[in-house]
């Protein structure tokens, strides 16, 4: 994790290429068990995001054990199903899932070059996890029509070997290179999937090799899980794809989002206790998650941990520790403290205009106005005396430009996402700090003695505890999206925690004059 991003800035209010809630239709058979099909699909779309509508192709009897009967309806119904969707609502993605025969085939590939989707996901359901055939072999031949249409194909490897009339892969290689022949021939992007082979990880990777990626393989590794509940893993996966595919315009970025969000919703599949046999994933598991107090908290601690250990690891910290730090860092750090600080003390002001109760707007509004009494007391009782420019440094006008971009443009529980690390990460800094200084017997030559005694103020500890419980409860009654909004303004603030930390190292000049 970089240390000093001094010009690694990412506004909040960055435009985005798709809708915050993008308008997904899943084309798909119908799982009465709801682990697969329509139902997984929809699940999917809404926990990440996305408005879902499904246009079913086929009705089938199946349950966790198995797949008992297919029935599918006429093929003229379903296009009345597509037709008055699109007659109606803007669709911003499509994915399409188990179509049957040969008909059904061709009635959505002529829906499809009729509307022409942005984005359009096939999953080419041909055969279930349980092992049983969804799709009849005369209709192979109008499913590679379709294909062309797609911008995404998301097979598992024996779908991917149907398609192209070959044994299945039996090891990673020989997937990939099967994934790019198909890319090659139909000219969209494939998604090769290593969840069929054995091994302690499960790859994944998107295929193109007519430049559409930044490069024609990116291959994205996780942890296998183990389980026996992978019932409409596949279905999941693809409606997912589409859904974040709409909201970022990005395959690389939308795949991590998925994957991640998959790799959760295998792992938590065992709390549901459906069925017997293969049961479905937890397509809801992060919401539950985020529900329970103090566990965004716990997420940003651990997300925290690696910028912590950084900031130990800093000349600056180990010399503040041991007293030996030169008196030029300290005055520099000293007077960039200052010039942050006034400008925290404006979004700290921010966040109690927005803050939902009068306790929140409270405790903010006092917290800026510490901020300046902190900044004034720097100014008459530590710099008065010192040489250090009044320069605004770059890490300094950084950090604060991030602090108002996300002021500015984020809701209440972005805002204090952003603010949280400068209460969290000094507060735990200053603890450490304060505590070794104790148990070295707080020598009285310390060089730096006085500005350690300030770091055991409860007062601070006490409001830092209260800035964590504000945040939790934020995140607890915001959306997932606004959670992952939070999440990217804390991590961007504590890397600049360790920036601030290392800027006198990299800023502070040996000689310096008032100016």
């Amino acid at each position: 994790m970089t240390a000093s991003p001094y010009s690694a800035v990412y506004p909040l209010d960055a435009p985005n290429p798709g809708r915050a809630t993008p308008r997904v239709l899943s084309i798909a058979g119908s799982d009465p068990s709801g682990g697969a099909g329509i139902q997984a699909d929809l699940k999917s779309i809404a926990a990440l995001g996305g408005y879902g509508m499904a246009a079913i192709t086929a009705l089938t009897a199946q349950n966790t054990m198995g797949v008992i009967a297919v029935h599918v309806p006429p093929a003229q119904f379903l296009r009345q199903q597509l037709d008055a969707i699109s007659s109606d609502i803007t669709i911003d993605a499509v994915k399409i899932g188990m179509l049957g025969d040969a008909t059904v085939i061709d009635e959505v590939r002529g829906w499809i070059e009729e509307v022409r989707p942005a984005v359009v996901v096939l999953d080419p359901v041909m055969v279930a996890t349980s092992g049983d055939r969804l799709l009849r072999e005369s209709a192979e031949k109008a499913l590679r029509s379709l294909l062309p249409l797609a911008d995404l194909i998301t097979p598992n490897l024996p779908e991917l070997a149907m398609l192209l009339g070959e044994p299945e892969a039996t090891e990673w290689e020989s997937a990939l290179d099967q994934g790019k022949r198909l890319a090659a021939e139909y000219g969209n992007t494939v998604l090769v999937k290593g969840g069929h082979l054995p091994g302690p990880v499960c790859p994944d990777a998107l295929v193109n090799t007519s430049g559409m990626l930044s490069r024609d393989v990116i291959e994205i590794t996780g942890p296998r899980v183990e389980t026996r509940n992978s019932h409409g893993t596949g279905c999941s996966l693809s409606s997912a794809l589409a859904t974040v595919q709409a909201r970022t315009g990005d395959w690389e970025v939308s795949l991590q989002e998925a994957k991640s969000w998959l790799l959760g919703a295998l792992t938590t599949s065992e709390a549901l206790e459906v069925g017997q046999g293969n049961g479905p994933v937890h397509h809801f598991h992060h919401l539950q998650q985020a529900s329970k107090p103090g566990a965004f908290a716990a997420t940003l601690w651990k997300e925290a941990g690696p910028e912590l250990e950084s900031i130990y690891g800093l000349p600056f910290i180990q010399g503040l520790q041991s007293g030996e730090l030169p008196e030029r860092d300290f005055n520099y750090y000293l007077a960039q403290d200052a010039i942050y600080l006034n400008g925290y003390s404006r979004v700290l002001a921010r966040a109690g205009a927005l803050a939902p109760t009068e306790e929140e707007q409270l405790f903010w509004a006092k917290a800026s106005q510490q901020c300046l009494e902190v900044e004034s007391e720097l100014h008459r009782n530590w710099l008065s005396t010192r040489e250090a420019s009044t320069a605004t440094g770059p890490v300094t006008k950084s950090y604060v430009d991030h602090l108002l971009a996300t002021s500015a443009s984020g809701s209440y529980a972005v805002v204090l996402a952003a603010i949280l690390p400068c209460y969290w990460l000094y507060a735990e800094v200053g603890r450490q700090l304060h505590a070794s200084y104790v148990d070295a017997g707080a020598p009285a030559d310390h060089a730096y003695a006085e500005w350690l005694k300030t770091y055991a103020d409860e007062d601070f500890a006490a409001a830092t505890r209260k800035a964590i419980n504000f945040t939790d409860a934020a995140a607890i009654a915001g959306s997932e999206m606004e959670r992952a909004a939070m999440m990217d303004a804390f991590i961007q603030s504590c890397r600049y925690e360790t920036a601030f930390f290392d800027a006198p190292r990299l800023f502070a000049q040996p000689s310096i004059g008032r100016g």
